[in-house]
């Protein structure tokens, strides 16, 4: 069997919520300490290998390392260390929601700020992690867009479907100064942009909705991908190449109906008009024949496994049509707060059980028997060895196990 070797060491990877918005006028959210994922990054990379996962999606929190153009990022020190003693490889995630507070998003100065700090970043983790060059230059750009600048959640608190859309044009434009700059730095660099791949349908009683619906599924869904790919407004520089490796983010809310106010209502697990994830995966692969990750899925609570499964078969059934999927993030690896209400979402690998001041990893036993079935079923390593990078993952042998299985797309989400 011809070795075609994966972008990652390994097919499954995972990673860390690590939003820093200014949320709901409230004040600044840090998820990375509110996980205490600081205080364990030691310990969380541990599990990730003893999970056979050898690549995780990482932040580092622009807000907290930039005060006014200067930068200090000694924080990043212990992640750093963590990362070369378990040999895990990131992908730095540089905008996860978050900026300085004396910026303007939609002002020229926003742009420029946000390429020297993507330049200094990648200056300074430059060689000093396992693997090859991977960031994620602005988290979402989508999602930001409705979050801060439709629905008034985050910064810098706009609403209206205007601003909307000047917020993701502005966004789209920082991400691609921003990867030029890295590439100044790491010219081999691969980006991951990622966007929630997402279906939205009209109510069954407002079929005149339909319009609207189709527009959020097949323009919205992927103005900020077609920005960066250079396909739309190619005077800010984006190309194929910048674009690089589309992330999409796959979750059950992710298919839904459509609200002409607010966020919208998602669709049961077993409603006929939801679409199937391979179907999805060809769409995205048809627009821009780049490879694909799936950048963060997850079920919730008991739902996991079973969420595991359908992911995994819609995948399989992806790839046997011949689309470069490169792998799958099980996201997030330790659970997460609500945004909303700050209750645990249990959505993770490992639940976060509260012990005095701690917090406790505790594996979510049927997720990772789910995960350690699909290990087998793929020949994927279950526990990453001395060196994961000295054997690439074939996709081939991924390849293959999807025509031999054969998955057949459906429309149950479990």
């Amino acid at each position: 069997m011809a070795v075609t070797p994966g972008i990652f060491p390994t097919f499954f990877l995972s990673g860390f919520e690590c939003s820093t918005f200014h949320w709901k006028r409230q004040g600044r959210r840090d998820l990375v300490a509110e996980t205490q994922h600081d205080r364990c990054v030691r310990e969380d990379y541990a599990l990730l290998r003893g999970l056979g996962i050898a690549v995780a999606r990482e932040g580092i929190p622009w807000p907290l390392v930039e005060q006014a153009g200067v930068f200090d990022f000694s924080r990043l020190e212990p992640v750093i260390g963590a990362m070369s003693e378990s040999q895990i490889m990131p992908i730095w995630d540089l905008c996860h929601y978050g900026y300085p507070e004396d910026l303007d998003p939609l002002s020229d100065e926003f742009t420029d700020r946000f390429a020297r700090y993507c330049r200094a970043a990648a200056e300074y983790v430059s060689g000093r992690t396992p693997g090859p060059a991977c960031f994620t230059p602005i988290n979402e750009i989508t999602f930001f867009s409705f979050c801060a600048g439709e629905w008034g959640w985050a910064a810098p608190y706009l609403t209206g479907r205007d601003h909307r859309f000047a917020l993701r044009k502005a966004l789209c434009r920082a991400a691609i100064a921003g990867a030029h700059a890295i590439r100044e730095v790491e010219p081999q660099a691969r980006m991951v942009n990622v966007d929630p791949l997402v279906y939205v349908v009209p109510p069954a009683d407002r079929p005149d909705l339909a319009d609207e619906a189709r527009e959020e599924t097949f323009k919205d869904t992927f103005a900020a991908w077609d920005i960066l790919a250079g396909r739309d407004h190619p005077e800010f520089g984006g190309s194929p190449e910048v674009l690089d490796i589309v992330g999409v983010n796959c979750y059950s809310f992710g298919q839904m109906e459509y609200r002409e106010q607010g966020p919208h209502q998602a669709l049961g697990p077993r409603d006929e008009r939801i679409q199937p994830l391979a179907d999805l995966l060809t769409v995205v692969w048809e627009r821009y024949s780049r490879p694909i990750l799936i950048a963060e899925t997850s079920g919730l609570r008991e739902g996991r496994p079973a969420w595991l499964k359908d992911v995994m078969e819609e995948s399989l059934a992806a790839m046997a049509r011949g689309i470069d999927l490169q792998g799958i993030c099980l996201f997030p690896a330790v659970d997460m707060p609500d945004w909303h209400t700050g209750e645990w979402l249990h959505n993770g690998i490992f639940d976060l059980v509260p012990e005095g001041e701690a917090l406790r990893r505790e594996p979510y036993g049927p997720y990772i028997d789910e995960l350690r079935r699909w290990q087998k079923t793929l020949n994927r390593v279950t526990v990453l060895d001395e060196d994961p990078f000295s054997d690439p993952v074939n996709l081939e042998e991924v390849r293959a196990a999807a025509q031999r299985l054969q998955m057949q797309p459906d429309r149950d989400w479990s």
